[in-house]
């Protein structure tokens, strides 16, 4: 079809460059496809961005957004491009809009117990900077090594001490946003408490960078605490009383910081990975953890585990073994995507239908004739199942995607989510009326339009 355009590539490239006076457009191909497609995600077929920038300021951000609204361009907000729902790749003609060098901390203040960041600072980097005050922050994603507070906002990111502390709209006091016609608006504060107003604050946390793009983040920060930390294993003949467990643990009192699942073919995974042998124990393993090493609260954990059949149980409040546990949490993902392709997925159950969910994707598994792989935050109900497939196989294939459907089913008719701390990306925007209802998915896209009249933020994620 013949188009006739008012401006060409050149003509919008020169506008945009002339916007951007702190950081640096980008338009080689090279750097295109880098930023473009989320590996083992999207590809090339998919088509290049127009321009990759790198905004240094928000000037430079508000003037991106004055070149989208004048070439009707869309902008797919990036911050340090760690999705795994295909949440930030651009697409043909796009500008892809990245927040990574706004990295500052602007402020870490003891007194008030909050931090102050611009979305570029590394998770871990900021963790680290507060424990220097005697503060942490609590959010901790799998990929708090790498990933920007800015995307963890953007996708409300969770982690592994969520089961205390919270994801990380619990720990976000206010914002500062600039939206899509320019005006960058403050929004929550620095307070503990904020009843006044309609809270904005919590609308933009999640919202995968489809309402405005986030240039400050206020967070609080936790003491830490006091005590020597406690943690420990203990194995399980499955996944299912390894539930049972947590859901009892959950309400004893005890109040964990960490309750992490692996099934067998995880573990398996990780002894491969790391040269350890916990396989030979058991087919489920429970990794858990309380801030304080208090024998009322040993002795709780103690009991439990053995009420729900627990062999093998180890605690520890030696450091180097506490973070060798740590680290064979964190080595999971990589130990079970090693050599072959890959899909984990992100669903979260109320706590009493964790021990079902994990009973259902076994069947699923031995049904479908598919490897998975499961793990995931048991404290908070959040399950990641793998599924994988041989690497020649480019393709996803078909069983694959039935398999999800019927997990995903499931989930919702158990009173779930699909998804629990990933986000929802382009890959699962089309079940938003399956989770959401058609009243309500009405509404999404009515606010999308509110703020965003002309659809320039990070079109088809969130809501399609």
């Amino acid at each position: 079809m013949t188009v006739f355009r008012a401006f060409s590539d050149e003509q919008i490239l020169d506008f945009l460059r002339a916007q951007v006076r702190d950081g640096q457009v980008f338009t080689d191909t090279k750097t295109l496809k880098a930023q473009s497609f989320s590996p083992h995600l999207s590809d090339d077929s998919s088509g290049l961005a127009l321009a990759y920038i790198e905004a240094g300021s928000t000037a430079d951000i508000q003037g991106v957004m004055k070149a989208a609204r004048k070439f009707h361009i869309s902008v797919i907000p990036q911050d340090q491009f760690t999705s795994t729902v295909a949440g930030a790749d651009g697409f043909e003609g796009s500008f892809i809009l990245s927040t990574k060098r706004m990295n500052q901390i602007v402020e870490i203040s003891r007194a008030d117990s909050v931090a102050v960041v611009q979305p570029g600072v590394v998770n871990g980097d900021l963790d680290e900077a507060a424990r220097k005050e005697g503060l942490f922050y609590a959010p901790d994603p799998g990929s708090k090594p790498f990933s920007g507070i800015g995307g963890n906002v953007a996708t409300n990111a969770g982690g592994m001490s969520t089961v205390k502390y919270g994801a990380t709209r619990d720990n976000v006091l206010g914002l500062k946003v600039v939206l899509a016609d320019g005006r960058e608006i403050k929004i929550g504060g620095r307070t503990l408490k904020q009843a006044f107003g309609y809270d904005l604050t919590q609308l933009f946390v999640g919202s995968e960078g489809t309402l405005g793009i986030i240039t400050e983040i206020t967070v609080k920060l936790m003491p830490i605490p006091i005590g020597e930390p406690t943690m420990g294993v203990a194995f399980f003949d499955n996944m299912t009383k390894l539930a049972e467990a947590v859901a009892e643990i959950r309400i004893s009192g005890v109040y964990p910081t960490m309750l992490e699942a692996l099934d067998s073919n995880t573990i398996t995974a990780l002894d491969r990975y790391e040269g350890t042998h916990f396989s030979e124990n058991s087919d489920a393993m429970l990794i858990f953890k309380v801030d304080n090493r208090i024998p009322e609260v040993v002795n709780k954990l103690e009991e439990l585990m053995d009420k729900h059949g627990a062999a093998n149980v180890k605690i520890t409040t030696d450091t180097k073994e506490q973070a060798g546990l740590e680290k064979l949490r964190r080595d999971m993902l990589p130990a079970v995507f090693a050599g072959q392709n890959h899909i984990m997925e992100d669903m979260a159950m109320p706590l009493s239908k964790l021990a079902p969910m994990m009973d259902y994707i076994h069947d699923i598994g031995e049904r479908l004739n598919l490897k998975i792989y499961v793990a995931g935050h048991a404290g908070d109900g959040n399950v990641h199942p793998t599924i994988v497939w041989p690497k020649e196989q480019t393709e996803t294939p078909q069983v694959v995607i039935e398999a999800l459907q019927f997990m995903f089913h499931k989930t919702l008719d158990l009173g779930g989510t699909i998804s629990g701390e990933h986000a929802v990306g382009m890959l699962k925007n089309q079940w938003n009326n399956e989770e959401l209802g058609e009243d309500v998915d009405q509404i999404q896209h009515q606010i999308k339009a509110l703020f965003d009249p002309m659809n320039l933020l990070n079109p088809k994620r969130k809501i399609n």
